[in-house]
């Protein structure tokens, strides 16, 4: 199997259901996010894991859909990067994305959807 099938087939689905849950998760998705920023420990451990995924997933560039997943691949890496070395400023950033800019968990859920639904089409249908 190539591998840039096999990833889309890991990341498709997951990415589906984390963006449904940002979208229909409501209230205790808000606070789940607020705890989250509330733990050091949690941030460094989030950047630790979205890092190595992000280097799992950075695949040849090639031409077509697997582009996309290499530069998908590539903002893992520096989203863990951000988590690790500066987690003062994730922690800004995430509470003025939940106090100030509600919207934009919202547009991040669907994104998170829509890049879930196409990855989980390269992956699974021929």
């Amino acid at each position: 199997m190539d591998t840039s099938i096999y990833i889309a087939r890991l990341i498709g689905p997951l990415l589906l259901v984390t963006g449904a849950s940002v979208l229909f998760g409501g209230k205790s998705y808000r606070a789940m996010a607020k705890e989250f920023l509330g733990s050091r420990a949690l941030i460094y451990l989030s950047g630790f894991m979205t890092l190595l995924i992000g280097l799992g997933i950075v695949n040849a560039w090639r031409s077509g859909w697997p582009i996309g997943l290499t530069i998908l691949g590539w903002l893992f890496v520096v989203g863990g990067a951000l988590r690790i070395l500066s987690p003062e400023r994730i922690v800004q950033m995430g509470t003025t994305m939940l106090d100030k800019r509600p919207g934009l968990m919202t547009g991040a859920g669907i994104v998170q959807l829509l890049v879930g639904l196409g990855l989980s089409y390269a992956g699974y249908v021929p």
